[in-house]
């Protein structure tokens, strides 16, 4: 079954379709070697959060938050602060603090990159429930060096607001 298939099923899909869709993605994260349970589409991401399936967590740094937007709701455990992109020494110990270790947890970042990161951290630490939102907040860079026009969750008309 294609992502965009997987999307289209699942947007309105009952909470069991929703947990059978991350046993898909946890399945194809085992095939390719992923230390954590695998890649979601923002989409789903989406559907999974709504239904209560799973916690969004934008790990995103403040500002990013702050300037770009966020999506209502999610809870923020930083991966990086400031400016400078300064790894958070305490992201795991402020993860589980938030989370727990078994909770189903989605990880949002700009751009699918720096949750691949916070997945694997987390992954090592013990949880064992960890998804990376595939293509995150923003998405990839255009042609033009923009983002939020090549996938992501903005590009999704997915609901996001801005300070």
């Amino acid at each position: 079954m294609s992502i965009e298939t997987l999307v289209i099923s699942t947007t309105d899909a009952p909470t069991d379709t929703l947990i059978d869709t991350l046993a898909t993605a946890r399945a194809q994260a085992a095939s390719s070697g992923l230390s954590y349970a695998g890649g979601i589409h923002p989409q789903l991401a989406y559907a999974l959060a709504s239904a209560g399936a799973a916690i969004l967590v934008d790990i995103r740094t403040t500002e990013e938050r702050k300037f770009v937007g966020h999506v209502p709701g999610t809870l923020h455990v930083a991966w990086a602060t400031g400016t400078a992109m300064t790894r958070n020494p305490r992201f795991v110990r402020e993860l589980e603090a938030k989370t727990g270790k078994d909770a189903t947890l989605l990880l949002l970042c700009r751009s699918g990159k720096r949750s691949v990161l916070a997945a694997e951290a987390a992954a090592r630490a013990g949880f064992g429930n960890v998804f990376n939102v595939l293509e995150g907040f923003e998405g990839d860079l255009d042609d033009n060096r923009h983002r939020g026009h090549l996938g992501g969750w903005r590009s999704y008309h997915l609901p996001w607001v801005q300070d």
